[in-house]
């Protein structure tokens, strides 16, 4: 676990601030980042890199999840040659 100084005091991460005490327009900043990161981790970073990666997105997509059960699902999705 790494620590951190935020406005003077040690807090302690694993992978990054708790998603339950973020914002939603931070929730979606956070995970807008991790997507843009992606392939490059995926790619290029090293295996611990890739590891907390793989993590930090489970709890944010987790948190995601939990905040909006019933999410924007567009139908035309389901129908679309990918």
């Amino acid at each position: 676990m790494e620590a951190r100084f935020e406005d003077g005091a040690a807090v302690a991460f694993d992978t990054g601030v708790d998603p339950a005490g973020l914002s939603d327009d931070d929730l979606f900043r956070e995970l807008g980042s991790l997507y843009r990161t992606r392939l490059h981790t995926l790619r290029h970073g090293p295996d611990a890199a890739l590891d907390n990666h793989f993590k930090r997105t489970a709890e944010l997509e987790t948190e995601y999840m939990a905040r909006f059960p019933g999410r924007e699902v567009d139908p035309d999705r389901l129908t679309q040659a990918f």
